[in-house]
């Protein structure tokens, strides 16, 4: 059976599996309160799916086709607004300049967990029995056989579907302004842990689907070089760099702060990082693109950046955008 464990009893099985080529699952929360680390030799698919870049124990499983209801039931823009407020607060103080603000969104659908997970593509998905579903576009780290730690955060999103949506992207000063200040933090995370920290691609663009339409997201990559005995210490190395800068804001420790004022609910597995290590490599994602169960309601948990330039209604509506099932469905009538 599945069990949470301590931080300092997660890295130390990591870093004794790391050592010895033992491949494991990990996944970690947000608040780094209920880590969970498994060998994969000893994971029931009963209690947890995954599919990490490809590398899946959920191959060969099946899902029945039928058409999908999908209904999302967004919180007030009062309530949303007094949140911003906090966080606008907090950013003209200078305590914070970038704050990643989400909520949940109620849902309702005719598709299990579990099924959702099956039905979705993207490069992190994780099912947990009776408690969630991911299926995440974004890297938290990469770590090659030789030590190369590599990660892309996800910065920037607009709907597919308008004029030149590219272009006004790339263009948009709050969205440059937000991705640059992500780049910058991850780039001194990183050199936390490794040497000759760079950035390898600056805001390339790529294409997801949703259920409601495509959407464009912007993303970076930066690398550096672990040290030789990297595998030894893979979960000291993962936990320095938690939480996701992306997820979180900059500075960190002072815009968490604000997350916790703003937000007033622990957002447990929710933008935590879930992630596999084979035996020779490791590939971890942040946990966006979330449903969760909580006593029997589905709620769908996302958000977005928070700057000076910021406006409320667009980051509202980008937060309800969010909520969506990643793949093309055929309508039914509401349940």
């Amino acid at each position: 059976m599945l069990e949470t464990t301590t931080t300092a009893k997660a890295a130390r099985k990591m870093n004794e599996w790391g050592a010895q080529g033992i491949p494991f699952l990990f996944l970690v929360d947000f608040e780094q309160e209920q880590p969970i680390v498994a060998r994969l030799d000893e994971l029931d698919p009963e209690e947890l799916l995954f599919d990490i870049n490809g590398k899946s124990n959920a191959l060969g499983l099946d899902v029945q086709e039928k058409p999908v209801m999908f209904e999302r039931y967004p919180m007030s823009r009062a309530a949303y607004a007094a949140a911003f407020e906090i966080v606008q607060a907090g950013i003209k103080a200078g305590d914070s300049y970038l704050l990643n603000l989400a909520f949940p969104t109620p849902v309702r659908t005719n598709l299990s967990l579990q099924e959702i997970f099956l039905r979705s593509r993207a490069r992190y998905r994780v099912w947990l029995h009776d408690q969630f579903t991911c299926f995440s576009p974004e890297t938290f780290v990469t770590v090659s056989e030789r030590g190369r730690i590599a990660s892309n955060p996800m910065k920037g999103t607009i709907d597919a579907s308008l004029p030149n949506a590219q272009d006004q992207l790339l263009k948009d000063e709050k969205e440059r302004a937000e991705h640059a200040t992500i780049v910058d933090l991850i780039r001194n995370d990183l050199s936390q842990v490794a040497e000759g920290v760079r950035v390898d691609r600056y805001r390339y663009i790529e294409a997801i689907a949703t259920h409601s339409g495509g959407l464009l997201q912007s993303s970076s990559e930066i690398s550096g070089q672990l040290p030789p005995d990297f595998r030894q210490r893979l979960g000291d190395l993962l936990f320095r760099l938690l939480p996701a800068g992306s997820i979180s804001g900059a500075p960190k420790q002072k815009t968490l702060e604000i997350i916790r004022d703003a937000e007033r609910q622990k957002r447990r597995y929710y933008t935590g990082i879930c992630g596999l290590f084979d035996g020779k490599q490791l590939d971890s994602g942040v946990m966006i693109r979330f449903i969760e169960n909580q006593e029997r309601q589905l709620l769908f948990k996302s958000g977005g950046g928070i700057t000076a330039r910021s406006r409320m209604e667009e980051e509202y509506q980008e937060m309800v955008q969010k909520a969506y099932l990643p793949f093309t469905t055929e309508a039914v009538p509401a349940l």
